[in-house]
């Protein structure tokens, strides 16, 4: 900063002027009031402290500097400029100021003003000064070119980077003092800034010929032009970035591992990620190894092992620079004991992370033991490595294993920090794994053993069934069919689908099927039985809606406890009149393939899913000729091939699913297995119930229809008729049971129903007797005093059959019994 007396020639300051009296300091709070004064603002001015503090620092000013010469104070952060103060003594001196606007910390605001009082004159030595300081820079490596690009001078950073002397360099080009390729850029570059007078910048990552090691640069070059303009040649700065470089790196390798890491919930899945992260960029080459006691636990152990034995750990994953990873002892899913006092037990049990030269004396004893390891040691030049342990939510899970041999650093303290931070976060991300799949293994066990464990026997329909679970990341769903004997030789066919996936999904669907059992044991019609079933489904969601807050939300995959919802349908097929009656809540349309071989849609009318309430549902009845087929299946089998399924891609999984099922097949069996394989991607998304069906029609001669007058001498009649029909069939065994059975029922509907009264004979796989009436109301069991006169006739006929029981008809109802035949 430069001063001068404005009135009369100015004096230098004196050789006492030393430390901070060489600079005048002041500050000057927001209003213009003097608050702080130095010993070099006294030297200036010639004021003291105690003249100067509290006043108006205008009193300083010996003329007002032009208005427009004066920008806005108040946001500005500096000011610099000329101001022309007044002495004490009188004098006007004309000083160089630097105003600084600062705030505190808390929160005032001031101005700090400087101005040197040793003048802005150049010295005779600064040349010699600057000079210096650019030769003998330790850290930024600078050399100036000729216009041809040959070193001319190099200051000692540059000289020790390219190991070369400066008299050794001068005259060559840099491509000839450095062979690496990527010094033809830079010299493209440096003609480049001599050429156009633009500054150039370019990063490489290079072993300067003077360094044992890579280093990251940014090389700056720039055209060097004297006083008038003449090119005189360009300068090259290399600034040293290697800490910055890695920097970058980790960073980079932390967002690339929250990008990458965690993305399924597979535990492999999960381990390889950390480990095709951590190599090469961190470590040459790494391996996730999990306690092996985590395989039979149904929950993981809550603490670290205890001290004082070995350790069985199972590897999980692992990777290296080299293909194949050659430098493994322990293939991924096999249990290695690890001793106890070996770097990764240590860590595991310490639960800290550890960094290690190989040389150490705990890598030295811990491979001793172990000459398979001390040989890939040796072979593969090993010579760092990092034990961190994964833990999770306070348990402890296994340790991840960092080690080098290709890159020559070993690691640093930067490195263990960046580890923990990955081995951090692939832990959660492992323990969510192990987590979801012990939880979908209850599930799946749970919705296992709701399901049907083998087909029921029956004669009305040859069946096959197929249940698909869906893949790891969708969870187990609530999808369950059912084949359930019906009286009359009849059977039900039932498919259905909970919304949702998990335990909660599973256990709604049990809930379901038990109900559907229930309400099929009572012979309703589907129509009635889906109507029954909704109003339970509103139920449920009712309960789960209450329960919900108590309950907690959804895990991880699954949807949310309270939402309740399921599609269903139920068809009845009657072998005697080869007649299917079908009815649907929000399911899909079964396929039906005829005897030809043509696959259609049946169309049945479409129900709302259950749980909506308040809505009907409408059945269907329609002829299944012996030969055809029926599939009924749940929507996972038409749209898992895209889970972004739109309508397009329903049509074309029925398509598909159409044309499977119209080819010839061996066996039902065979079909299903070929219609998966058709029609299902190699991964699910959604669970995938399969049912198909043939259906079977009973031999006419097999049946016999009886009308009976409603009048009691009927009832020998019955009986007569029963008995030889009985007789034409060979089963004469059962005459005894059957006419006592005919007589009390065909006797209680003429006494205590309505006519028509009509007596049928089933010959299946069991005796069926049944007796139609045109009354609504149902018999039932019960317990006859001993003097009573009746009442026992209901009790004699449950105890003489296999089941019997009683079911709606359109005009009234049905008693029947079944026998078993030996």
């Amino acid at each position: 900063m430069e001063r001068r007396v404005v009135d009369e020639p100015g004096t230098a300051p004196g050789p006492d002027a030393v430390g901070e009296a060489l600079t005048a300091r002041a500050t000057v709070d927001e209003h213009g009031t003097v608050t702080g004064w130095s010993a070099g603002a006294e030297r200036l001015l010639g004021y003291t402290p105690t003249q100067i503090l509290g006043r108006p620092a205008t009193a300083l000013l010996a003329e007002e500097p032009p208005a427009g010469d004066l920008p806005s104070f108040s946001e500005l952060p500096r000011w610099h400029g000329t101001l022309v103060l007044r002495h004490r003594d009188g004098r006007r001196l004309e000083a160089k100021v630097l105003a600084h606007h600062r705030t505190s910390y808390c929160g005032t605001r001031d101005w700090f003003l400087v101005s040197a009082l040793t003048g802005t004159r150049p010295r005779p030595g600064d040349d010699a000064l600057a000079l210096h300081g650019f030769l003998d820079s330790p850290s930024c490596s600078t050399s100036v070119h000729d216009t041809d690009l040959r070193f001319r001078r190099s200051n000692r950073a540059a000289v020790g980077a390219l190991g070369l002397s400066d008299d050794d360099l001068r005259g060559l080009r840099m491509a000839e003092a450095v062979d690496d390729p990527v010094i033809g850029e830079v010299e493209r570059m440096m003609r480049l800034a001599l050429e156009t007078g633009e500054p150039q910048c370019v990063e490489n990552h290079a072993r300067a010929p003077g360094e044992t090691r890579e280093h990251a640069w940014s090389v700056h070059l720039y055209r060097l032009e004297d006083d008038d303009g003449r090119v005189l040649g360009v300068a090259s700065t290399g600034h040293d970035m290697t800490e910055q470089h890695w920097a970058r790196k980790r960073l980079q390798l932390i967002a690339e591992a929250g990008r990458r890491i965690g993305s399924t919930l597979d535990v492999t899945r999960t381990a390889q990620e950390l480990a095709d992260i951590a190599v090469p960029d961190l470590a040459d080459f790494m391996s996730v190894d999990l306690l092996a006691s985590l395989d039979d636990l149904h929950e993981p152990p809550p603490q670290a092992p205890a001290a004082g034995r070995a350790l069985a750990l199972r590897r999980i994953a692992h990777q290296s620079v080299l293909p194949g990873s050659p430098e493994a002892v322990v293939t991924p899913g096999e249990v290695d004991e690890y001793p106890d006092g070996s770097p990764p037990v240590e860590s595991l049990r310490s639960g800290r992370a550890v960094l290690y030269q190989v040389t150490e004396p705990a890598i030295a004893d811990w491979v001793a033991q172990d000459p398979l390891r001390t040989s890939r040691i040796r072979d593969f030049g090993f010579h760092s490595a990092m034990t961190v342990p994964l833990s999770a939510r306070g348990t402890t899970l296994g340790v991840a294993v960092f080690a080098r041999h290709r890159h020559p650093d070993p690691f640093k303290e930067d490195d263990l920090v960046l580890a923990e931070e990955l081995a951090a976060r692939a832990a959660v991300s492992i323990d969510n794994a192990l987590r979801y799949t012990r939880e979908r293994g209850t599930a799946v066990t749970l919705q296992r053993s709701l399901l049907p464990q083998s087909l029921p026997e029956q004669a009305a329909l040859e069946v096959a069934s197929r249940y698909l679970p869906a893949g790891a990341q969708a969870g187990v769903g609530g999808d369950w069919f059912d084949v359930i004997p019906l009286s009359g030789a009849r059977v039900a066919l039932v498919v259905g689908d909970v919304v949702g996936h998990g335990i909660h999904a599973s256990a709604t669907m049990g809930r379901l099927r038990t109900a559907v059992r229930t309400l099929a044991d009572i012979d309703l019609p589907p129509d009635e039985l889906l109507t029954h079933l909704d109003d339970l489904v509103a139920r449920l969601a009712t309960e789960a809606e209450g329960a919900e807050p108590a309950g907690g939300g959804a895990t991880a995959g699954n949807v949310t406890a309270g939402v309740v919802g399921a599609t269903c349908l139920y068809a009845v097929y009657d072998p005697v009149s080869r007649r299917c009656t079908l009815a649907r809540a929000g399911h899909p349309l079964p396929v039906v393939v005829s005897p030809d071989g043509t696959a259609a849609l049946l169309d049945l009318p479409a129900g709302p899913p259950l749980g909506l309430g308040g809505l009907p549902f409408e059945s269907l009845e329609t002829e299944l000729p012996e030969g055809s087929l029926l599939a009924l299946y749940t929507d996972g089998l038409i749209e898992s091939r895209n889970s972004a399924s739109n309508g397009t891609d329903l049509d074309d999984g029925i398509t598909r699913l159409r044309q499977t099922l119209a080819a010839p097949a061996a066996s039902l069996d065979a079909l299903c297995d070929r219609v998966l394989g058709a029609v299902l991607p190699e991964r699910p998304t959604d669970d995938v119930a399969l049912l198909i069906a043939r259906p079977r029609s009973l031999d006419p001669d097999r049946v016999a229809t009886f009308d009976v007058a409603p009048d009691p001498s009927a009832v020998a009649e019955a009986r007569k008729n029963a008995l030889s029909r009985l007789e034409s069939w060979g089963l004469n065994d059962a005459a005894f049971v059957t006419e006592l059975v005919v007589s009390e029922l065909v006797t209680n509907a003429i006494r205590h129903a309505e006519p028509p009264v009509q007596l049928r004979l089933i010959h299946d796989t069991s005796l069926i007797c049944e007796v139609s009436d045109a009354s609504s109301t149902a018999p039932h069991m019960r317990r006859a005093r001993s003097y009573d006169e009746g009442g026992r006739g209901l009790l004699l006929v449950a105890q003489l059959t296999q089941r019997w029981g009683t079911r709606p008809t359109p005009t009234g109802k049905t008693i029947w019994t079944e026998q078993t035949l030996g």
